[in-house]
């Protein structure tokens, strides 16, 4: 029986043991699975926090692939909501439901049917996310910025620019005028970097089809009342599934079946060393309860990030090129902070009903760039049973980027929490003393950076794939900024390759890059 030893306990390392596990048949069993987890908790970056009896997702995870295969897999774990129910009453807007699907009411284990809707706090105004040229939009730009944002962009059809960086790509896409208005500032809070000094893959890898024009054929083919999903931009998607507990909830329930097809999974413990021998996986050594322990193993599959991995790497020497590359990777950490408050001052000016009349959004893009803050989450919105008494309290997220050891990273949890109490004052969003309950969450590592020796990252890649039973799986796992899906699909294709049905691992690092991953086709791209 081939043992397989999985560090990071994410959607990447739990998926790969339940494909693998599931190749098991009979009394011969092919695969022994152990998963490493240094936490103490299911998910990863997926995960859902509890607190106080209200729940938060750490970051937003909407669940919609344009693989059919991970929707079923999703599926078959939580399936989709069905007849009329309290939750009902709850949607942005009447939606078809699953026949025979289980009621929210009556059951735990259940996908919500979820309307997006996110936009942009800007100029003490809401604007579409992503921005939609529509009269509204215009309207509150005014007629001056709207003329110049229209003179700008058809400039931009006319001269491109090489794309050099991911200023470059904003600007051939949208215009000077609304990169500067939309994309600029919020890039720069996201990453701590001006967008002239961020590769251009960064676009390429989530922005990929979207532009003006693409807009305006989504706002004609809604207009016309075509639907087409598996050809519309990941970001102009109308509706998602979601947990009815939150992300963490399916995680956990695929923790489950993991253990119960005899899989272990080992948290609180610290990969510290992988070892390698003449080109070959050995063993792993980690960290448990202040002692060492080693797990023998000539197969391992990792999420966890690049910059360790290589770090960690003991036994054969490493080049030191690819050491240089990897310890130069960038990534940019993540606070949340869980406020719950009465209501917010901000109307729902929409047309959308709410419990309780709120906005409807699940997330708010804040571009302003006299505050910190990047994005709000209105946890009511993902699920009303994510808050404990959703009908008279609004539970909401206020995502800031950091860097790990900085002084918003620093500050005491009491100090965050003011912090980010004021700004949202400041804003006009709420009033300070209306706080009744918070809690933060610190991530590290959230977000893989497209900077600094990132452009350098083959190097590091090829070197990888060449170690025979090591396979690099997930967001951190790739350094790249994959979607959940990705990242499932990843291990999928790592679980194939283990099992003898894929004979070449770059097919496993090819995800979220061929063309059937890319939303627009290549002929419609700006």
């Amino acid at each position: 029986m081939q043992r397989v030893l999985i560090i990071g306990a994410g959607p990447a390392g739990l998926t790969a043991a339940y494909e693998l596990l599931s190749r098991n048949r009979g009394n011969e069993p092919r695969f022994e699975v152990i998963i490493l987890e240094e936490s103490d908790a299911i998910g990863g970056i997926s995960r859902t926090v509890r607190h106080n009896g209200c729940r938060m997702d750490i970051g937003g995870h909407r669940f919609f692939s344009k693989d059919q295969h991970v929707m079923d897999w999703w599926a078959a774990r939580m399936p989709l909501q069905g007849g009329m129910s309290f939750d009902d009453k709850m949607l942005s807007r009447e939606k078809p439901l699953t026949p025979g699907g289980p009621d929210p009411e009556q059951t735990d284990r259940v996908m919500l049917i979820r309307q997006r809707i996110s936009r942009i706090y800007y100029l003490n105004k809401f604007f579409d996310y992503p921005v939609s040229m529509k009269w509204q939009t215009i309207r509150n730009l005014g007629f001056a910025r709207t003329m110049k944002a229209g003179f700008s962009y058809l400039g931009s059809m006319i001269a491109k620019r090489p794309e050099n960086s991911l200023e470059d790509f904003y600007i051939n896409r949208f215009g000077r005028e609304l990169y500067s208005l939309f994309f600029e500032g919020y890039t720069e809070k996201l990453w701590g970097r001006h967008p002239s000094g961020i590769a251009a893959d960064w676009g390429a890898q989530r922005v990929k089809g979207l532009s003006v024009r693409t807009m305006l054929k989504d706002m004609f083919r809604k207009a016309s009342g075509k639907k087409d999903a598996q050809n519309t931009e990941t970001s102009l998607i109308e509706e998602f599934w979601y947990p009815k507990f939150g992300p963490g909830q399916l995680w956990e329930a695929v923790a489950e079946e993991i253990e119960a097809m005899d899989g272990k999974i080992v948290k609180n413990c610290r990969v510290k060393e992988i070892g390698v021998k003449n080109g070959r996986v050995q063993a792993v050594l980690c960290e448990r309860d202040g002692k060492d322990y080693v797990a023998q193993g000539h197969t391992v599959i990792s999420s966890m990030p690049v910059k360790d991995l290589v770090a960690g790497l003991s036994g054969d020497p490493v080049p030191q090129e690819v050491q240089e590359i990897a310890a130069g990777l960038p990534y940019r950490d993540f606070v949340t902070i869980g406020l719950l408050v009465h209501r917010l001052n901000l109307k729902n000016e929409t047309d959308i009903p709410t419990l309780g009349n709120i906005v409807p959004d699940c997330w708010i893009y804040v571009q302003d760039t006299d505050v910190k803050l990047g994005r709000i989450q209105i946890f009511n919105n993902w699920s009303p049973y994510m808050v404990k008494d959703p009908e008279h309290t609004v539970w909401i997220g206020l995502e800031y980027f950091c860097n790990e050891g900085d002084d918003f990273w620093n500050m005491s949890e009491k100090e965050c929490i003011s912090f980010a109490a004021a700004e949202l004052e400041k804003m006009g969003i709420i009033r300070e003393k209306d706080v009744m309950d918070a809690h933060r969450e610190k991530v590290k590592k959230a977000y893989p950076a497209y900077f600094d020796t990132y452009d350098r990252i083959d190097t590091v890649t090829e070197y990888l794939n060449g170690i025979d039973g090591l396979y690099c799986v997930g967001r951190n796992g790739q350094h790249r900024y994959n979607n959940m899906d990705h990242s499932m699909v990843t291990a999928m294709r790592a679980a194939a390759c283990i099992a003898g049905e894929e004979t070449d691992k770059a097919a496993i690092w090819n995800v979220n890059t061929e063309q059937a991953y890319h939303e627009e086709k290549q002929e419609s791209k700006v």
